[in-house]
């Protein structure tokens, strides 16, 4: 095969190629690996959805599994088992996915079986029904996980009234009142080449790839991908869930930087050293020295337009208030003095091995491809990447920090409290 009209190396061994009714099809060559994974990304997610279809991108990609005009779920399911393989999906904020790994020689196989998951699915009534019990049981299981609930509850006042801050399931009003034609409506308006991506990596001829693409998406009309809108209103400061649990859950989370800021790489830095790993300041000086918690960590995210710094912590309920004042204090100094220069080179060493080991396998590959170019545009060449995150400083660092943790915040609870807990005066 020749290569395809309009094909971009991007990066060493990182091939793109748009075709004519604008899908992306971008894959990464690695000669000696024995599997080849495919992913199509979708640009649509919870935040796209109107209210009173809160879940839809979810419920559609559970769909999406459960059969097209040929083949059943069983069907689908035995035909991958049958090569070795593993096909899978996830729903986020902003897009959903779909993805295979497979023994490189089923590289036709898992394309043809994709394009058709994708492009014909069958969403028979009874089977969306059945499904949806099983998406209402996915919603009482997290209701019943407090460590979920307190991050559900964060990210709705970090975003109130904003659909970044819905939890991705819906709510069981939504999803039990969503019919088929509601559903039918948003794949066809969505599902389109101008809001897809189809990434793969592997032992892989990209131009095998760019022509089995195009034979499942080529004839689709373009599309538009969604219009959003950034949010506006300040966070909401505290939200407690009274519940008689064994433990109490803690979270806190300030507004942070979009997937285009320059500031991103620091950010990731000092999320590293704030709470990324048993050397992080938290872990230190919450499980460490105090033995307040198992579980505390620290994470940033980004969105297209926004983004989110999240803490978390659980610990005996008759000793959060001191759990709250220990982690006021780390936050506290690490706005006022930055990190140190060991911090610093401990946190750089961490994100750069740490990525370079994770991309061994062509599951990693593929997935960076394809959330770099549904997200941004584009995907950063992995030189380029690491030497934008050698390049960041501790006044970097220091910088960034004082412009996130400086904003306001939002602090969510879920334990045997009351709102008007004596410890919670300082975020009402």
């Amino acid at each position: 095969m020749t290569d395809p009209a309009g094909s971009v190396e991007v990066a060493p061994g990182i091939t793109k190629t748009v075709l004519p009714n604008g899908i992306r099809v971008i894959s990464e060559h690695m000669a000696h690996a024995l599997s080849v994974s495919l992913g199509c990304w979708v640009g649509v997610g919870s935040r796209d959805e109107p209210a009173e279809l809160a879940g839809a991108s979810h419920f559609l990609e559970h769909l999406l599994f459960k059969g097209t005009d040929a083949r059943s779920a069983l069907d689908i399911a035995m035909a991958t088992d049958a090569v070795g393989g593993e096909m899978n999906a996830f729903t986020a904020r902003e897009h959903t996915a779909y993805y295979a790994r497979l023994p490189r020689a089923e590289l036709a196989f898992g394309l043809d079986l994709m394009g058709e998951v994708i492009t014909r699915p069958a969403l028979r009534p009874e089977e969306i029904d059945g499904e949806r019990e099983v998406i209402l049981e996915e919603i009482l299981m997290n209701e019943d996980t407090p460590e979920d609930v307190v991050h559900t509850e964060l990210y709705e006042a970090l975003f109130p009234d904003h659909p970044l801050g819905r939890e991705t399931l819906g709510t069981e009003d939504s999803i039990e009142v969503m019919h088929r034609d509601e559903i039918a409506r948003f794949f066809g308006t969505w599902y389109r080449p101008a809001n897809l991506v189809v990434a793969a990596a592997g032992a892989l001829d990209h131009a095998e790839v760019v022509d089995r693409v195009a034979a499942w998406f080529g004839d689709r009309s373009e599309g538009a991908a969604p219009v959003r809108v950034a949010p506006i209103s300040p966070p909401e400061r505290l939200r407690v869930v009274t519940r008689a649990t064994e433990q109490a859950h803690l979270a806190m989370a300030w507004r942070g930087l979009d997937a285009f800021d320059p500031d991103r790489f620091a950010l990731a830095v000092a999320a590293h050293v704030l709470g990324g790993g048993p050397a992080s300041r938290l872990f230190q000086e919450v499980r460490e020295k105090r033995g307040l918690a198992y579980s505390v960590y620290a994470v940033p995210s980004s969105y297209t337009d926004a983004g989110s710094l999240v803490l978390y912590a659980g610990t005996v309920p008759n000793r959060l208030d001191e759990l709250l004042g220990v982690t006021e204090g780390v936050v506290a100094a690490m706005a006022d003095e930055g990190i140190t220069d060991e911090e610093h080179r401990v946190a750089l060493g961490y994100l750069e091995g740490s990525l370079l080991l994770g991309l061994e396998d062509t599951g990693s590959r593929m997935s960076r491809l394809g959330t770099g170019e549904i997200t941004r545009g584009y995907v950063v060449p992995l030189d380029d990447y690491l030497a934008r995150l050698r390049s960041v400083t501790p006044d970097d660092v220091r910088r960034v920090v004082r412009r996130v943790l400086g904003g306001d915040r939002a602090v969510a609870v879920v334990g045997p409290f009351e709102a008007d807990h004596a410890a919670f005066a300082p975020y009402r």
